[in-house]
């Protein structure tokens, strides 16, 4: 029988893995072309893995939380057959010589028996045990008493590969002993990515005391945490601020943006108008649009405007906008617009958070005026957006000074003082403040 392995693909630039985060088939189970079997997550896109032929799913090799490498084999699936659940074959008992000790001949002859008396049906069980954990289970006569007694590592307790198959080593010789302190695979390879010198530091002990709520981290939550300390870790983080009069630009958009959204179908906000200024700045300065690799610096071709979204569950995302120096105000408003409401319902692709060349954050949604935001390595600057308020403010004219109320909002650009020096750094962020106060009020849409 013909079998296809169903490998992981790859999903977008400097994708090298992926976290399996639930099965949507199992074991026997019978899958279309194009239809999905499991779920996965990137970095911080979950979507789905389909099949690329018809057949029957017949082994699951990789366990929910596990870290599968793009290119490697996750599924096998039978391409001509019914197939069937009992597809794994079981490794044959080894024969026990004549002189060997009388106990591991007593062992050996109980697996056997076990394996010949044991059900395979776990629905009696009240704890979750993935398909592959089973079909180890059934392979190796493993009831299911001895299964819940298996201390796992895995979330929430659960049993995994590696605790069935330890289990089933030293089955018949002496028991086993929790492996409390053992993290689960996915755990320790993400604990792993932060730089050298973080293995280093030692966590401050944290006390718990009774009526302390434990609250377990977000796959996507650790992810977040584990970028931001490399981060910090690799750049050397400085910032610069600057105070930018937006009434004109206030003004302009009150005017015009019922007439926009009924010609474009899209409402226009103010972050497509502040994107459009840092693109432009960016074009001003290329030296802003870089990375750092080791001793060398890559100055990017393309301008690539990641704009950071919050997500319902009060995590980030950061969407880019490819090429954002080539779109009009309209072009911007769609790709804002688009980007944002996918990231919300959670539907964006893989490739539409990575290839990001510079960063904008706003910061004003959640009232904040300023903030210090932290580089999304590999790039070397990132903007916050404050609160735009209205403020007292003295007005420079031919005929005096005089004070009146005007729109304002503060600027924070955070940036590379490896590659970035405090020149560079302040004069982009003035450029893009220039761009928004010269802002034309009798520009048309």
């Amino acid at each position: 029988m013909a079998k296809f392995e169903l490998k992981l693909p790859q999903m977008g630039e400097s994708v090298a893995e992926a976290t399996i985060i639930s099965w949507l088939k199992e074991v026997g189970d019978t899958i279309e072309a194009d239809e999905a079997v499991l779920e996965i997550a990137t970095d911080k896109v979950d979507s789905e893995l389909p099949s690329e032929v018809d057949g029957v799913l017949v082994e699951m090799l990789f366990n929910v939380d596990d870290v599968v490498k793009v290119g490697e084999t996750v599924a096998i699936i039978e391409t001509d057959g019914e197939g069937n659940t009992e597809t794994v074959a079981a490794e044959p008992t080894p024969e026990v010589e004549e002189k060997g000790e009388p106990a591991a001949e007593l062992a050996a002859q109980a697996v056997v028996k076990a394996k010949e008396a044991v059900s395979n049906d776990f629905s009696s069980s009240e704890k979750f045990y993935s398909p592959l954990v089973k079909n180890i289970a059934k392979e190796e006569g493993i009831s299911v008493e001895e299964l819940d007694a298996i201390a796992g590592t895995g979330k929430d307790g659960r049993v995994t590969k590696n605790d069935i198959l330890s289990y089933v080593k030293n089955r018949g010789k002496a028991p086993v002993q929790p492996q409390k302190t053992e993290a689960p695979k996915a755990a320790v390879k993400e604990a792993a990515k932060p730089v050298a010198a973080a293995k280093s530091t030692q966590a401050t002990p944290v006390s718990v005391n009774g009526g302390d709520e434990i609250i377990e981290m977000t796959r996507m939550g650790k992810l977040i945490a584990h970028h931001m300390v490399a981060s910090v870790q690799t750049s050397a983080h400085v910032q610069s601020f600057i105070e930018v009069d937006v009434t004109n630009i206030w003004n302009w958009r009150k005017k015009v943006k019922t007439a926009f959204e009924k010609r474009e179908g899209e409402k226009l906000t103010f972050t497509p108008i502040f994107m459009e200024a840092v693109a432009k700045a960016l074009k001003d300065f290329p030296m802003m649009n870089i990375s750092v690799d080791g001793d060398t610096i890559i100055k990017k071709k393309n301008i690539n405007l990641g704009m950071a979204a919050a997500l319902p569950d009060g995590n980030l995302i950061v969407p880019v906008i490819k090429n954002a120096d080539q779109l009009n105000l309209v072009g911007m408003a769609k790709a804002v617009n688009d980007l944002a409401g996918r990231a919300r319902e959670n539907k964006l692709k893989p490739a539409e958070i990575q290839g990001g060349t510079y960063t904008v954050t706003n910061v004003g949604t959640f009232g904040s005026i300023m903030g210090t935001p932290i580089i999304n390595q590999p790039q070397v600057g990132i903007l916050a957006l404050g609160a735009i308020r209205k403020v007292p403010a003295v007005i420079e004219t031919p005929e005096g000074d005089f004070i009146g109320i005007r729109y304002k909002m503060f600027l924070s650009h955070s940036y590379d003082h490896r590659v970035v020096n405090g020149a560079l750094g302040g004069q982009f962020v003035k450029r893009v403040a220039d761009y928004l106060e010269a802002w034309d009020s009798d520009r048309d849409i």
